[in-house]
């Protein structure tokens, strides 16, 4: 495993986490599930496998210095800093020009810093698992069992069997499907042959940038001049593709596996829907984060105070509700809608007194 890398893409601001998650405080900074961030467990949760030195984390100037100070051990030149937010795809093939450097022959885990796994020691067999996969030329994804018909996620349907690495099926991917209608979603689910799209992925690097030059390929000339030419990055990022992984490279691949990863205990802590869905509720199904509060017949909510026992959060006959209290903002929705805080964002980005507020 020594020509095997780690890569944390940790650039995201993570606004369906709004009013918490702000541009100065991005998602992979909170400590939504403990006492420490979503980017020190990534890291932690990686360093058996991976030594610190084989662990890059791609993000923007902006966190980088605060990335750093939570997980010193990391060296700061394995920090790559995308000029701007452009999506994985842009950023996926960055980290892997930073890798080819070093280690020409090595593989890279494309891995994100806002994911909660359960089973971190079964996460770290199939990640070892995937780099013999890889190792052979296939470009390979991690899927989840869906567990009901979400119309968040992408889809992978399963093709052929290919091969067995200890418990773990390899199977050729045969369609990607990004977030589905709902309809779409459940006959997928029932037909047992789709995985979520985790959004993770193992690859040779080379590999990877021949499907850059293959499927973009203007934007993977730009990039690899860039290297003889670094002061002339920021002009290629302002011309390069805002697009993820899944639609820019995925989509059009040839030769890609997929391995169902069950077992992981995996969530994509992506909205607050999500954090319900790992922390453990009370005897009538609400969960309380950093505050007091006081509920009458009020079930199915959560409650997220920044003020610890200063304020008394008190509820009367509700269900379902998000409740989040920064101080300086006061969110209340529906959970069913909770994904639609984003839209909250995008109008405060035009009011004249939006910005104190982002």
């Amino acid at each position: 495993m020594d020509h095997y890398y780690a890569v944390i893409m940790a650039g995201g601001g993570g606004t369906r986490l709004w009013p918490l998650s702000r541009k100065d405080r991005p998602k992979q900074s909170l400590k939504l599930l403990g006492d420490r961030t979503m980017f020190q467990l990534s890291v932690e949760r990686l360093t058996p496998l991976f030594s610190p030195e084989r662990i890059l984390v791609v993000t923007s100037a902006a966190y980088a210095a605060d990335l750093h100070r939570q997980c010193p051990s990391l060296p700061e030149a394995n920090f790559v800093l995308e000029p701007a937010p452009k999506g994985t795809a842009p950023a996926i093939a960055l980290s892997a020009l930073a890798i080819r450097r070093r280690d020409p022959g090595g593989l890279m885990a494309c891995l994100t810093a806002d994911h909660f796994i359960g089973d971190e020691a079964r996460f770290r067999d199939v990640l070892a698992a995937a780099a013999q996969v890889a190792g052979k030329g296939f470009l390979v994804t991690l899927g989840i069992k869906p567990t009901y018909p979400s119309t968040g996620y992408g889809y992978i349907q399963r093709g052929m069997a290919l091969q067995t690495v200890g418990e773990w099926e390899v199977y050729r991917a045969a369609r990607f499907k990004e977030k589905p209608k709902l309809s779409e979603a459940e006959a997928m689910i029932a037909d047992g042959l789709h995985s979520w799209n985790s959004g993770m992925f193992i690859w040779r690097v080379e590999r990877i940038l021949a499907e850059f030059a293959r499927q973009m390929p203007e934007f993977h000339e730009q990039l690899l001049g860039s290297e003889a030419a670094p002061e002339s990055l920021a002009r290629i990022w302002a011309n390069a593709p805002t697009t993820t992984i899944d639609y820019g490279i995925m989509e059009g691949a040839d030769e890609v596996a997929v391995i169902p990863a069950d077992g992981l205990q995996w969530s994509d802590i992506g909205s607050w829907e999500s954090l319900l869905e790992v922390l453990a509720p009370d005897e009538a199904g609400n969960v309380v984060v950093g505050g007091e509060h006081l509920g009458l017949g009020t079930t199915g909510s959560l409650i997220h105070s920044s003020h610890g026992a200063r304020r008394l959060i008190a509820t009367i006959g509700v269900s379902n509700l998000v409740i989040v209290d920064t101080g300086d903002v006061l969110l209340v929705c529906t959970r069913e809608r909770s994904q639609e805080v984003r839209a909250v964002v995008e109008q405060l980005k035009q009011r004249r007194d939006g910005a104190g507020y982002l």
